[in-house]
């Protein structure tokens, strides 16, 4: 069964909330929404094993509209390099900037997202395992990140690249640990337009709850950018049934017209 996408995308993107499209997939049942705490059961987790397409859902009754476009509920705590390019940011997902006035990169000029401001899309992800590393592929964009398996350590001088380097492991047989260095400092942490530079670390700890259910939890570090580690805990559901689609930034959805040169 694949599912399908609309390729008219300009009325997300231009208003930059998912939030619609969010529910609409992912919608909890009438018995879910009416008490928080029911929950239908699920098999137990596979041991080391993510294989599968994964939809960020938040669980039923919290308060998370923010993870629309940032990581928290309260700003991170910027230094005062990062205070003076965060107050350089026109981000439009306050509405204060429109897709003609903002300069955010993505929009702007189709950059890659960069991790872990991917998770903002609001498009699934598939986990796939090979011997020697794990492929994170996400729809958006056909966004692929190679995760190394084999035992090696993370680069002391990586290249700058927009996904970074990103090496993992295995804590136990439900925790997949990954660890991320060496981006460029084109990208913005979230869609708000916070900053990092070219120090920035990110780790990632995916874990399977059961076989439905998946907790991301993300820390931040960037001794230029951020006053202390900004963390936060993102959740998905496993579609089975679901195929990744093509959502592309070569204008199913821009205007290539108010692209900056």
């Amino acid at each position: 069964m694949r599912r399908v996408l609309s390729n008219s995308m300009l009325g997300m993107v231009a208003a930059l909330s998912f939030s619609v499209a969010l529910c609409a997939q992912t919608a909890a049942p009438p018995t879910e929404q009416r008490n928080p705490a029911a929950k239908a059961e699920s098999a137990p987790a596979p041991s080391r094993d993510l294989t599968g397409v994964w939809m960020m859902r938040n669980p039923p009754g919290s308060q998370r509209g923010f993870t629309n476009y940032t990581f928290t509920k309260d700003p991170p705590e910027l230094t005062p390099w990062a205070v003076a390019k965060y107050a350089e940011a026109k981000a439009s997902n306050g509405g204060e900037f429109t897709l003609k006035t903002t300069n955010d990169p993505v929009l702007t000029k189709c950059d890659p997202p960069g991790v872990p401001r991917v998770y903002f899309h609001p498009y699934p992800f598939e986990f796939v395992h090979t011997p020697k590393y794990t492929l994170m592929l996400y729809e958006y964009d056909h966004m692929v990140r190679r995760i190394y398996t084999d035992g090696r350590l993370i680069p002391k001088d990586p290249d700058p690249l927009w996904m970074g380097t990103s090496v993992g492991h295995w804590e136990g047989d439900a925790t997949f640990v990954v660890d991320t260095v060496g981006f460029n400092d084109k990208t913005w942490l979230d869609r708000l337009g916070h900053p990092h530079s070219d120090q920035l670390h990110v780790t990632e700890r995916f874990r399977r709850v059961d076989k439905d259910h998946l907790e991301l939890d993300i820390t931040m570090e960037d001794p230029k950018a951020l006053a202390k580690p900004w963390t936060t805990t993102f959740y998905y559901q496993l579609r089975p049934n679901w195929e990744l689609g093509e959502i592309s930034c070569s204008g199913d959805y821009l205007d290539f017209s108010n692209f900056e040169k």
